[in-house]
């Protein structure tokens, strides 16, 4: 049994008073100081780990004031305070011993849209893709590009000056800011723009705040002219922060937006940014060229562009090989044919006005590309269709991501990899780059911006071996003279954050003049102090001097590291944080905006389970072999007492139960993140140990044997009806902690069956079919739900089979388990798992094709059977049962002019990646017209939305995504692959939504 677990890790302790001083000023967002909240906001893209005192959530730009103005009092100059954006810096630009401000749960407005002089004004906590979302419709886009665009929020792109793909053509973030709302740590309000002569002699003269700013970074900028000239890189990447080169603007009016923008919050919070639009690009295209070898893809990037192109972004045999198996490759794949010598890619980007403009644009570059030679090329592919661009750049996006997805304890981490130096010399500086890496004997990965001279290198390491952890420090200090010797920057994107301490060697004697910006705008060195500046001889912080994740994680066990879920190997990539609605990727997150109920959040809590348990000579697994059941009759007493025990009110596994808690096991993530962390794994093992120490709750025993009890209440069908559907019924099982049960139809499904002829899928009457009627057998493996409570779906299954001239069988449906492993009864899930296993083995020995209709319990036999069980058959979902049948799809008639719109489940979507190019080649082949919109989760996610605890939040998830799309009126009827789908759009909608089987099964009907 595992211990209770006190958390060993104490928080910096906050001066008494400020918390109290500032909600007494009518401070109205959150504060949380509660450790799950600060172990969540410890991490962010980077290898370091640093606990904050707390997290506030300003409500808008008077509580982010508020927060200013108290700082500011007489008592409270030893506060620290750091703003936070997305959490994806790769660097620890965010993390604090202080508190952390961040802007992304509450101040996500998109306040006007000036059309007519495309102009933006928008909350810091709005994110560059809803930004765009929002304003496509004008025909215009923020155009700085990042690969973590639907994360990203502006505050934290000006706060790093951000930029990405295109920069050459579009700049970056300061490029594009007109005007910046910030709060000083006095309490001034105040919109940094652009001032003329006049207006900056006024500001000048101001006794205040504003005024002294203003006068220290006029007089830096005119009496240090020449010596910010000689400092500042000539390069389009430098990421500097303090920009001193470019706060006289070229129409001569000085901008302090310029000094803000990239000082990574180090000298005010921004509340509101006034942001330049662009047209969208009209027309655009890629040309994917490949390469014999990576350096020939840098050597002939500068060769591309020359020729005119928008971007040139390169990518690495390693980062093409994890993304083959990514969720994305499915509809790319085509683009890269595998050759099995490619090792390397240029992908360039072509755009243009309007279709003839782009075809002259992109025959003058393939023209250029085969008249020269000699440079390894191995071919090219062109994409000019918008879906396939947007495609193939979401891979590009995930690229930083794919690098993590490896095995084992020796994975890519940032710590160099935005080094940025002028293009002319970046093949000869990354053949030395690798050299470097190859004398050290590690492996590494490289993608990036060739066009701009930045590429992506991450080293593979185990923080874990110390001999790594020193690797760090020899490493950067490498790559540094080895930047400087080609004439570039070790921070050429990504901000300086950790890293700050090569700012001083990188300055010279500009150094002292960056302090002075620092002291006029924040005195007490309060903002993210040890960054970029000193205000009071704060020590710039050591890349070696906050603690490493990988330090703190060298107390969990070998085995229990690997065996969970890959939690600990969360790297704070923050694909997770996604905003869209309609990306199935974490509903929970989605629902509450709160990162604890996100795949990173809780993947941080359960490490931080995970170190406790180390710390306490504790292993997961050996507890595992411990416990039996977790369920058996002399445990209750047990579990009773350490449930009522006032001592264990304080245990940590508390915390990390409330975040999985509402986890839909929807495993959006497994399919999504780029790591591939996977919550409902790891959630399941958790739930197991945990409740062999404390009770469970009254649903727990009811859901797990559902599927055992339904036969029986199919024999009292009517009484059970009437029970969910009276109040009276229905209150009573919300006391159970149920809800929103469904009715049982009134056909029975096994008697009808029998009428029709249907024989049991049994080996032995499969056996006993001729051998030409074998071969056309299909077995359909219905699952308890969809036997009892979705009969119609079964039987127009076995229908269609017979109408495409096939035998059909039904397996008698036996328990699936998925209940038994989402709620941690894994000793049960495996006994389950194997009968099933043996099972579907037989039927599969017989040669008949095994069908499942519900994509959520056919998909277990995938992952969570496969990772039990290696000898699994292939149970098909039903569009890759109906694309194997090839021609005899043909059978079926034609029905010009009906169209159809289909709801994909979200595991469905995510884990099955060829689903949606399936179904619609199957629509096709009947001449109907199919949509497949992008939609979220629908919020029910098998048993979660039936949970009291979790109405009111599936409801929540439901009306973001799935309520919208069933409002839409287009002719088209919509359909839903998910028989939970289906339960949740009859409770929220009182619709009944066809599954696609019975679509094509009553289009054949006369």
């Amino acid at each position: 049994m595992i211990p209770r677990l006190t958390l060993d890790r104490a928080f910096e302790p906050p001066s008494p008073g400020f918390l109290e001083r500032l909600i007494e000023r009518g401070f109205r967002g959150d504060i949380e100081t509660g450790r799950a909240s600060a172990i969540v906001a410890s991490t962010d893209n980077s290898i370091y780990e640093i606990m904050p005192a707390g997290v506030l959530y300003p409500k808008d730009g008077d509580d982010l004031r508020l927060v200013a103005k108290t700082l500011g009092e007489p008592g409270f100059e030893n506060i620290i305070m750091t703003p936070r954006g997305g959490a994806t810096g790769t660097n620890g630009q965010s993390l604090t011993r202080g508190f952390v401000v961040d802007c992304s749960r509450h101040m996500t407005r998109i306040l006007s849209v000036d059309v007519d002089n495309r102009i933006a004004r928008v909350e810091a906590g709005v994110v560059k893709d809803q930004l765009n979302q929002a304003i496509r419709q004008y025909g215009l886009f923020f155009a700085p590009e990042l690969s973590t665009s639907n994360r990203a929020t502006i505050g934290g792109m000006v706060s790093t000056d951000a930029c990405g793909q295109g920069s050459c053509v579009y700049g970056k973030t300061s490029n594009h800011v007109l005007g910046l709302r910030i709060a000083l740590t006095d309490g001034t309000d105040w919109w940094a723009r652009p001032s003329d002569d006049q207006e900056l002699s006024r500001l000048i003269a101001r006794t205040d705040r504003i005024g002294e700013i203003h006068r220290v970074a006029r007089t830096i900028q005119i009496e240090k002219k020449d010596l910010i000239d000689r400092t500042f890189p000539r390069l389009n990447r430098y990421m500097t922060g303090y920009d001193l080169a470019h706060v006289m603007r070229d129409d001569g009016r000085f901008d302090l937006a310029s000094i803000i923008c990239g000082s990574e919050g180090t000298l005010a919070f921004i509340a509101e940014a006034e942001l330049n639009l662009l047209p969208i690009p009209a027309e655009a295209a890629v040309i994917n060229i490949r390469y014999d070898d990576f350096n020939a893809a840098l050597e002939d990037a500068r060769a591309l562009a020359a020729l005119g192109v928008a971007s040139v972004e390169t990518i690495d045999e390693k980062v093409l090989r994890l993304a083959k198996g990514d969720i994305v490759w499915s509809s790319i794949g085509r683009f890269f044919p595998d050759d099995g010598q490619t090792n390397g890619i240029n992908i360039v980007e072509v755009l243009a006005d309007d279709r003839e403009g782009l075809a002259s644009k992109l025959a003058s570059v393939t023209a250029a590309l085969e008249q020269s030679g000699g440079t390894g090329r191995r071919g090219h592919t062109i994409a000019d269709q918008a879906e396939d661009v947007e495609a193939i750049w979401t891979m590009r996006k995930r690229a930083v991501g794919l690098l993590g997805n490896v095995d084992g304890p020796v994975r890519p981490v940032a710590f160099v990899e935005d080094t940025a130096v002028p293009p002319e010399n970046l093949a000869s500086y990354i053949r030395e780059f690798r050299a470097l890496l190859d004398a050290e004997g590690l492996d590494y990965g490289m993608f990036g911006h060739v066009d701009a001279g930045v590429l992506h290198v991450r080293p593979a390491l185990d923080l874990t071996r110390p001999e790594h952890e020193a690797l760090v420090r020899r490493i950067s200090d490498a790559v540094v003279d080895l930047t400087r010797k080609y004439g570039g920057v070790l921070w050429g994107e990504h901000g300086k954050g950790v890293r700050s301490e090569y700012v001083r060697e990188y300055f010279g004697e500009l150094y002292e003049s960056l302090n002075d910006i620092k002291r006029a705008f924040d005195p007490y060195d309060q903002l993210n102090p040890g960054k970029i500046a000193t205000a009071r001889s704060t020590p710039l912080i050591r890349i070696d001097e906050p603690p490493l994740r990988g330090q703190m994680d060298r107390v969990i066990a070998a085995d229990a590291r690997i065996s969970y879920g890959n939690a600990s190997f969360c790297n704070g990539n923050g694909a997770c944080f996604d905003f869209e609605a309609d990306s199935p990727m974490c509903p929970s997150y989605k629902g509450t905006r709160d990162r604890r109920y996100s795949p990173k959040g809780r993947a941080m809590l359960f490490k931080e389970w995970l170190r406790l348990l180390g710390g306490a000579r504790a292993n997961p697994l050996d507890a595992k072999r411990l416990i039996g059941s977790g369920d058996r009759l002399l445990s209750v007493p047990v579990r009773v007492w350490h449930s009522l025990n006032p001592a264990n009110r304080t245990d940590f596994s508390h915390e990390v139960r409330q975040a999985v808690d509402n986890c839909l096991a929807c495993k959006a993530c497994a399919g999504q993140c780029p790591v591939k962390v996977n919550v409902p794994d790891f959630r399941s093992k958790f739930l197991e140990l945990y409740h062999a120490r404390y009770l469970r709750p009254l649903k727990d025993p009811i859901v797990a044997a559902m599927e055992q009890v339904l036969p029986w209440l199919a024999r009292v069908r009517r009484a059970y009806n009437v029970v969910v559907r009276s109040r009276l019924g229905q209150f009573a099982m919300s006391l159970l902690g149920l809800t929103a049960l469904p009715e049982l139809p009134t056909v029975d499904l096994w008697r009808e069956l029998r009428r029709r002829g249907v024989e049991a899928a049994t080996p032995e009457n499969l056996r006993g079919l001729p051998a030409p009627d074998r071969a056309n057998s299909v077995v359909f493996v219905v699952d308890a739900f969809t036997s009892y409570y979705n009969p119609e779906l079964v039987i127009a299954a076995v229908s269609l089979a017979r109408k495409l001239g096939l035998h059909p069988f039904v397996r008698r449906s036996i328990s699936n388990g998925k209940a038994l492993h989402v709620h941690g009864y894994l000793q049960r899930f495996e006994k389950t798992a194997r009968r099933n296993a043996a099972n579907l083995t037989a039927l599969a020995s017989t040669g008949s094709t095994l069908v499942g209709l519900d994509p959520s319990m056919t998909l277990a036999f995938r992952s969570e059977y496969k990772d039990l069980v290696k000898a699994v058959p292939t149970v098909l979902l039903p569009q890759e049962w109906l694309i194997s049948l090839g021609a005899r799809l043909g059978q079926l008639s034609r029905r010009q002019g009906l169209k159809a719109r289909l709801l994909l489940h979200c595991t469905e979507r995510t884990n099955a990646a060829s689903s949606k190019k399936d179904w619609e080649a199957v629509f096709e082949s009947v001449g109907v017209h199919l949509s497949i919109p992008p939609v979220g989760c629908c919020g029910m996610a098998g048993t979660f939305g039936h949970e009291v605890r979790n109405r009111e939040l599936s409801e929540r998830i439901y009306a973001m995504s799935w309520g919208k799309e069933m409002d839409r009126a287009d002719g088209a009827e919509p359909l839903a692959t998910g028989f939970s789908c289906q339960s949740q759009v009859r409770k929220a909608n009182d619709r009944r939504l066809r599954h696609p089987i019975e679509f094509l099964h009553d289009l054949q009907q006369p």
